[in-house]
């Protein structure tokens, strides 16, 4: 009931920011999305602060690594759209909205790994976004000691149609202050084809992480980003509040554990259904702690 309340005033108050405002209003097109300056200032909202959470109120914890799989039609608000030409500035895919900020420096926290050590510069990060080839063609013109044309380099990008998951990690822990088991999204990342593969079919294309965001740093950028609402589009859901709120379906694929926390599928090898079963077993663990707390 805790959960259902914060959903519903957490919606309830940033419905009026991210509706089209003005759009019954409006003379022109150009009218749309036009606040006045008493619901911008009204409309100036930040992220729920999580709180301070006392490492001595942390009864027990586990941290995991999940996917979000963007094939699942449930998952398909964080992948589209993937072509906003006709769509105005309002409605971006999550990729979209990633690189948008941390081009602007709104997200300074990115690094290379999952356990946030190696930090990446934005320089670093379009390296694993673009690749640069040039052709046989323009290789003889080189040879030649001629400058070399535009057309004989192959340039390639990853935007947001390529990418194919996103990868997550958080802690569960339950606060015995508060009685509850709680969730905790610690990092983001997007995983797309090797950019030096895009070329070659699906099947042999090697998927990898881009980047490792820490997920508080890009809080208040995705906290002005909308998710399209299927269900009513006049109240829009920001990309905090989804992802916050669990609203997607993930796989776990590695939990913490003692055998440097290894994936699943190098202790289960090539057998998807049972990878799949121990994924479900580690949710169920995590699940019933709670359940056995009271039950005791």
């Amino acid at each position: 009931m805790k959960i259902y309340f914060y959903s519903l005033v957490f919606v309830l108050c940033n419905c009026s920011l991210y509706s089209q405002a003005n759009l019954l209003n409006a003379r022109v097109p150009q009218d749309i999305g036009q606040l006045n300056e008493k619901q911008v200032v009204s409309n100036d909202e930040e992220p729920l602060a999580y709180g301070f959470i006392d490492d001595r109120d942390v009864l027990w914890s586990k941290t995991i690594w999940e996917i979000i799989d963007l094939d699942e039609r449930i998952n398909f608000p964080f992948y589209y759209p993937t072509d906003t030409l006709n769509l105005g500035p309002d409605r971006r895919s999550l990729f979209h909205i990633l690189k948008n900020n941390l081009r602007s420096g709104n997200i300074k926290e990115v690094y290379d790994d999952d356990y946030f050590q190696i930090k990446l510069t934005y320089r670093e990060i379009l390296d694993k976004l673009v690749s640069i080839d040039t052709l046989d063609a323009g290789f003889e013109q080189l040879n030649a000691g001629e400058a070399l044309d535009p057309q004989y380099v192959n340039r390639r990008n990853i935007t947001a149609r390529e990418i194919r998951q996103y990868r997550i990690k958080g802690t569960w822990y339950f606060n015995k202050r508060q009685g509850e088991l709680k969730y905790r999204l610690l990092g983001l990342s997007p995983v797309a084809p090797d950019v030096y593969t895009l070329d070659k079919p699906e099947a042999e294309q090697d998927l990898v992480e881009l980047f490792w965001i820490w997920f508080p740093d890009a809080r208040e950028s995705l906290n002005t980003s909308t998710v399209f609402n299927t269900r009513n589009s006049s109240q829009p859901i920001t990309y905090d509040h989804m992802l916050n709120s669990r609203r997607f379906n993930s796989t776990i694929y590695k939990e913490e554990n003692v055998y440097e926390d290894r994936l699943i599928n190098e202790y289960i090898f090539e057998d998807a259904l049972q990878q799949l079963l121990e994924s479900e077993r580690i949710k169920s663990v995590i699940r019933d702690f709670e359940q056995d707390m009271w039950n005791n």
